[in-house]
């Protein structure tokens, strides 16, 4: 895969991102039922991401984690666990999740998909993805993410916090700030496989 690395900045040690999600697209009118239609051109791994999320393209595990193992798992000291980011849709399975459990298999450490536990939505008001601001997503995640002690051994862990999307960065501040609070985190780097 061609990729672009992007170094993002936040309350983590260190964070990266793959490659930009969509490089154009473009407005062709709307369909039969009034829907809007677009030509849109993604980059390798944002179409690869796009597969696997809204296609149920589940060959695209491993290219993507094989991805993140070589282009930026380097750039981090020792990771000494990985953390999907918690889902914001209930799906049969979970993409952030499956790239995660192949990046661990990789990497030969062990994936937590519950340590960081967010709390049910209660269907009221916006979804975090139609808000325009930082501060909007930020106000919106307060107090939604604690911390489930899932790490059985003792001393402190290097995490890696892994999540698709990154856009201004709300939802993994909230999940950072979450695991400072956890006593056998250590260092906290982040990776996501595209930015917006």
């Amino acid at each position: 895969m061609n990729v672009h690395i992007k170094e993002i900045c936040g309350n983590w040690d260190k964070g990266y991102v793959l490659d930009k999600h969509t490089v154009s697209s473009v407005y062709l009118g709307d369909d039969e039922n009034g829907r809007p239609r677009f030509d849109t051109k993604r980059s390798e791994v944002g179409e690869a991401l796009f597969k696997l999320k809204y296609r149920s393209d589940k060959s695209q595990i491993e290219p993507l984690a094989s991805q993140l193992a070589t282009s930026i798992a380097p750039r981090f000291d020792k990771v000494d666990l990985i953390i999907p980011m918690p889902a914001s849709n209930a799906r049969q399975w979970q993409p952030v999740s499956e790239v995660a459990k192949e990046l661990g298999r990789s990497l030969k450490v062990p994936v937590f998909e519950n340590i960081v536990v967010k709390a049910a939505n209660d269907g009221a008001g916006q979804q975090l993805k139609d808000m325009v601001t930082k501060e909007q997503k930020q106000a919106a995640l307060e107090g939604k993410f604690t911390i489930a002690d899932g790490i059985a051994n003792t001393g402190k862990w290097n995490a890696l916090v892994l999540d698709d999307l990154f856009d201004t960065g709300a939802s993994m501040e909230a999940v950072c700030a979450s695991l400072k609070t956890y006593q056998k985190i250590g260092k906290i780097y982040v990776a996501a496989l595209t930015w917006k």
